[in-house]
């Protein structure tokens, strides 16, 4: 992997952009809603082990939580084969990722982490701090998770198991698993928790011109209530972030090694669209057997009202917001060279923000769908992967360290 990609943290110390900021500080606590709980969005800082909380309208950082309390005990309780596990994952990750998903529970005071090289899975009381339980996974990575919208089942997939296994969130007990395509990585619940959606990228160390061993790339869909599987869809390339319309139809699709994302009808299983986007100069340069896991772009959301996506363009230092009607960019905001946008996620009053994740400047840019401009840019903690658009509650908010 390129050194610029593990390149020490940029921009240290930038902060919301000065035109916003004032305006926005000055509300940094009047935004709580009847039922008492706050819109947030959670940040997984994969390297330092922790979970940022950004307040979801005035971008402020409310506080953070160390989910890896107890990471000297669990690497001592590795067995020779998990620490075999263990050290090759950590090597092909290029160091320790310790956070790779993060839910909070419906009442916002249970914070549930996917802990990826650690291949297991915890839930801590946000008040108390307290690891309520932790559960190992099958094979030797915990990757991405998904919480059912009623709070009681937790999706995570074991990567190098090949299947999804899910957790009963108020014991940590496995209840169930699903077979998914090749190295399984993105999991969404439909609003309604009827369904479950597992996208796979195949085996990401081998190159591109091995393409053809990396397995199968395959959209899986899952009845929530019996695990079992509903349909299977095959794609041509590893399924990178993906997003589901309000329609239950429209499919929207980054994959291995392309600049860009695709449009797909799961009615029709076709690709209805090919969207190819700009190279960067840095990135027109790179290899694409140095791409970060395979990924050109890295980081696709909708906006709430639909009418645009935010594509992240993780080799080419900028996010793109393409109208969904025409599939044409009508807005772009550029990052330095190296600062690894990664992935996004629409939150604030209805959606109407997209959140980026810059992980090796160790930020998150905060872009607004209706101007297409960058409003806010901030520090978190090391290297920022994942983010989730969350509720916490107010004394649960009250009780973490800031």
């Amino acid at each position: 992997m390129p050194a610029r990609w593990m390149g020490a943290r940029l921009l240290n110390g930038s902060v919301a952009l000065a035109t916003l900021a004032g305006a926005l500080a000055a509300t940094a606590t009047a935004h709580a809603d009847t039922t008492g709980l706050r819109g947030v969005v959670l940040v997984g800082n994969s390297q330092s082990g922790t979970v940022s909380f950004l307040d979801a309208q005035t971008f402020t950082v409310l506080g953070t939580l160390d989910v890896i309390p107890d990471l000297q005990q669990r690497l001592a309780d590795m067995d020779l084969i998990q620490q075999a596990g263990y050290a090759a994952v950590k090597q092909e990750e290029g160091g320790d990722r310790f956070v790779d998903d993060v839910a909070l529970s419906p009442d916002g005071r249970t914070l549930y982490v996917s802990r990826g090289n650690l291949d297991d899975t915890a839930a801590f009381d946000l008040t108390t701090h307290q690891e309520l339980w932790h559960t190992r996974l099958s094979g030797f990575h915990a990757d991405h998770a998904a919480l059912s919208p009623d709070g009681t089942r937790w999706v995570v997939s074991a990567t190098t198991a090949n299947e999804a296994q899910v957790f009963d969130t108020a014991t940590g007990t496995v209840v169930g698993s699903f077979p998914t395509g090749t190295y399984p990585h993105q999991n969404d619940f439909t609003p309604d928790g009827r369904y479950i959606y597992n996208s796979s990228i195949g085996v990401i160390m081998f190159p591109q011109a091995l393409e053809w061993m990396k397995g199968g790339f395959q959209l899986t869909k899952v009845d929530a209530r019996t695990l079992n599987v509903v349909q299977t869809w095959s794609f041509p390339h590893g399924i990178r972030p993906n997003v589901l319309a309000a329609d239950g139809t429209t499919f929207y699709a980054q994959q291995s090694y392309f600049n860009g994302f695709i449009k797909y009808d799961l009615n029709s299983s076709k690709i209805t669209g090919t969207v190819a986007m700009p190279f960067s100069p840095a990135g027109h340069a790179l290899s694409p057997d140095n791409y970060p896991k395979n990924s050109a772009h890295h980081g696709l959301a909708l906006s709430g009202d639909q009418s645009r996506l935010c594509d992240v363009g993780t080799i080419d230092d900028y996010t793109a917001l393409v109208d969904t009607t025409g599939l044409t960019t009508v807005g772009r905001v550029d990052y330095p060279v190296g600062s690894l946008p990664y992935w996004a996620v629409s939150a604030g009053p209805a959606n109407r923000y997209c959140f980026v994740s810059l992980s090796q400047a160790n930020q998150v840019s905060v872009v607004d769908y209706a101007s297409g401009k960058e409003l806010a840019r901030v520090p978190v903690g090391v290297f920022p992967q994942r983010e989730r658009a969350a509720q916490v509650a107010g004394d649960a908010l009250s009780a973490l360290s800031r």
